[in-house]
């Protein structure tokens, strides 16, 4: 039979077992020198595309970032994060460009000069961003991947303008079924969970 190993034996392997996670992870870190800003897109058919961009848009409030918010989609609703952000004036732009859903403007015209002033304000955004200091930490693209869907904005031109936007700023696009050009730009890529 083997015998039990003490109390203090085993906080002893505890000990050891943390010290080399600890140096093994140092190790990683320490090659991880390159700051650079996210191309996040948030798709799917289920909830929480916007939600999980709003709630990365909270936690840059939290440590001290600027934030810039484009609807693209959302113009007529309430929403909730649009409440909360909007007591943060000092370190939040939200513009509100969309009409509403596809299904409730029943105006592919109107949907179209809503998206291309979204669009237009956008690019505002991210170019504001080269100047120093940037103007935006993060900015985040409600709904954008909606009016990508629909073809209402030129895909080739919305990809080329997000790849090539200033190095240390983080972009957030929501909205379903983002065309496989921006996932393949983007450097993180969510689905929403079906419900």
């Amino acid at each position: 039979m083997t015998e039990k190993p003490s109390e203090e034996e085993v906080n002893q392997r505890a000990n050891e077992k943390a010290r080399k996670r600890k140096a093994a992870r140092e190790k990683m870190l320490a090659d991880k020198t390159k700051e650079k800003g996210l191309l996040i897109v948030h798709t799917g058919k289920g909830k929480g595309k916007s939600t999980a961009a709003f709630g990365l848009a909270v936690r840059a409030l939290g440590n001290g970032m600027k934030v810039g918010v484009v609807q693209f989609v959302k113009g007529k609703w309430q929403t909730g994060e649009r409440v909360v952000l909007e007591r943060f004036p000092e370190q939040v732009e939200i513009r509100t460009m969309g009409e509403g859903f596809t299904w409730d403007t029943q105006d592919r015209a109107r949907d179209i000069r809503a998206a291309e002033a979204a669009w237009e304000a956008s690019k505002a955004m991210i170019e504001a961003c080269r100047q120093s200091p940037p103007k935006y930490d993060l900015i985040v693209l409600d709904e954008l991947n909606i009016v990508l869907r629909y073809d209402y904005l030129p895909l080739a031109e919305v990809v080329a303008f997000l790849r090539d936007r200033p190095a240390d700023l983080h972009v957030v696009v929501t909205g379903r079924n983002a065309k496989p050009e921006l996932i393949e730009a983007a450097d993180l890529v969510t689905k929403g969970i079906e419900f």
